[in-house]
């Protein structure tokens, strides 16, 4: 019975985290949370593929080319040869892009605070730490859907 109430408070809370912020990123930037995740990402791993965006997101290649479709619509990424291999094409955020990136980094961070406030410094620290190393211990290498990296802060 525990097991199960944590799992249910875990997904519950997550999913309505994500549904709060995907929210607010609608109506404060006009974008949605799936797009922020692949603007994020492609700040944070410029050299990236499709295949590594989509497996590292949890998502299909279709769901990404999608998004990269609506991303270049809005002036927000465009594609080029990758000068390594011309066969090659990759994702690259525009500068709007990017400081739309940044804007919405600062709008989640600033909402998010709020509902961490609420704790002590004690007790984020524990969060994190369980956080931690139930990432670890899920995504660790050779597990389905696995992300194969450890959180750094």
């Amino acid at each position: 019975m525990e097991t199960s109430t944590i799992d249910y408070l875990l997904q519950h809370t997550s999913i309505m985290m994500y549904r709060q912020a995907d929210q607010t990123l609608q109506e404060r930037l006009g974008i949605g949370m799936s797009q922020y995740k692949l603007l994020a990402f492609l700040h944070d791993h410029p050299d990236a593929g499709q295949r590594f965006i989509a497996d590292s997101l949890g998502q299909t290649e279709a769901s990404i080319s999608r998004q990269i479709k609506l991303l270049t619509e809005k002036d927000m990424v465009e594609t080029e040869v990758n000068p390594r291999s011309r066969r090659e094409h990759r994702v690259v955020l525009t500068v709007r892009g990017a400081k739309l990136t940044n804007a919405a980094r600062d709008i989640l961070e600033q909402s998010q605070n709020s509902v961490y406030d609420r704790f002590s410094t004690k007790q984020r620290q524990q969060f994190k730490d369980m956080l931690t190393a139930l990432h670890d211990h899920t995504c660790q290498e050779g597990r389905s859907y696995a992300c194969n990296h450890s959180f750094m802060v």
